[in-house]
């Protein structure tokens, strides 16, 4: 079974980093069928609903190898956090006009 390890980004409504710092080992997807008498979507793999959060990718990836899974890391990509002070935008420097 193909799995990946990854850590996932935080959620667009939250300001912290909750559930961002761990990292989480989950079923590559497979592929879905169409039930022909009510037309929805289904699979019979059950794995995809598993999500196995571990606090190291060490962690992570030593159950995979316990497991017998193949297994790919996705690292996290870093972004740069700009200080912003509230002072600023009434800054006399400002490129852009202010308004309501």
């Amino acid at each position: 079974m193909k799995v990946r390890i990854l850590k996932p980004a935080k959620s667009a409504m939250q300001s912290g980093q909750a559930n961002s710092k761990e990292w989480v080992l989950e079923s590559e997807p497979s592929p879905t069928q169409i039930d022909p008498l009510m037309g929805w979507t289904s699979s019979r793999d059950t794995m995809q609903q598993v999500q196995i959060w571990f606090p190291t990718l060490e962690e992570a990836k030593a159950h995979a190898e316990r497991n017998g899974w193949q297994y790919a890391v996705e690292m996290p990509q870093s972004h740069a956090v700009r200080p912003k002070a509230y002072a600023d935008n009434f800054a006399y420097t400002r490129v852009g006009r202010w308004t309501h």
